[in-house]
């Protein structure tokens, strides 16, 4: 008995060493923690410090218990969560600011566009505006030249119907003559017909006998074509001489009817002031 006490002892003090070692150096720890400094850290508290001593056993305690690692561990934890809360918070703060600075690039690039766009407008509307005062400006001038000119007529073209001694009914040939001349003033403005008739023979005879032949081409025009009364001047002119022959040259043989269509620059203004209206932008 005596002898199994004497072994027990011994065994039992080699066992109560570690135990009075770990809480003796875990007591130093807590003693030798510095009190928090005013120093800032990211996590605003004070850095940790290690232990001045490491216990009885050294670096390495072979006999520490869980609760003297999750004692010496627990600081450490929780340093890094609030490190990775603070990495959160930073990474987050970081994205709202890109956010917000590609907010502003896109609203700064929307603007530059629309403002280009805007002096893409004006330029254009500078230019019809310039382009209008070039036609309005020359309008002005079409306009004065045909005033000027209103009653200067220009023969544009000229025919000849041809007549029998004593006829006075048109023929299918000079009915066509007269068609063609017609025709080509169909929807015009500043023309007129000048109709003269020449007769063989002397006096009042061959005037009445020409101003018949007139009269008939005269009627044809109105009638068939639809051309206004006013617009056409009718004369008969006997035996006297056409304008384009000479002194000498023999008086008309049998009769003929010379037509000429004569034009001012009333229908060039009304061509200008239509084409002007279609160039108008829209």
């Amino acid at each position: 008995m005596n002898r199994r006490l004497v072994i027990a002892l011994p065994l039992a003090a080699l066992l109560a060493i570690p135990a009075l070692a770990q809480n003796s150096s875990s007591n130093q720890n807590s003693q030798s923690q510095p009190a928090a400094t005013d120093n800032a850290t990211a996590t605003g508290k004070a850095p940790l410090a290690p232990p001045s001593r490491e216990g009885f056993w050294g670096h390495l305690n072979p006999f520490a218990r869980k609760t003297y690692v999750r004692r010496q561990t627990e600081p450490i934890r929780d340093r890094i969560n609030e490190l990775d809360e603070l990495t959160s918070a930073n990474t987050k703060q970081i994205k709202d600011t890109d956010d917000r600075a590609q907010a502003g690039i896109k609203l700064a690039s929307d603007k530059a566009d629309q403002a280009d766009q805007h002096a893409v407008d004006a330029g254009n509307k500078a230019t019809q505006a310039q382009q209008t005062a070039q036609q309005a400006t020359a309008r002005v001038q079409t306009v004065e030249n045909v005033v000027g000119n209103i009653d200067q007529y220009k023969a544009q073209n000229q025919t000849e119907i041809r007549f029998r001694p004593g006829q006075t009914m048109l023929s299918k040939a000079a009915k066509d003559a007269i068609d063609q001349m017609a025709d080509s003033v169909k929807g015009q403005h500043g023309y007129i017909f000048e109709v003269q008739g020449f007769s063989s023979g002397h006096g009042q005879t061959a005037i009445a006998a020409s101003q018949k032949m007139a009269d008939s081409v005269v009627r044809y025009l109105v009638l068939s074509h639809d051309i206004p009364i006013y617009r056409i001047y009718l004369v008969g002119m006997g035996n006297a001489p056409s304008p384009d022959q000479n002194a000498n040259a023999r008086h008309t043989i049998g009769g003929r009817v010379d037509i000429s269509l004569l034009k001012n620059d009333l229908d060039q203004l009304a061509s200008t002031g239509t084409a002007d209206t279609q160039q108008q932008p829209k």
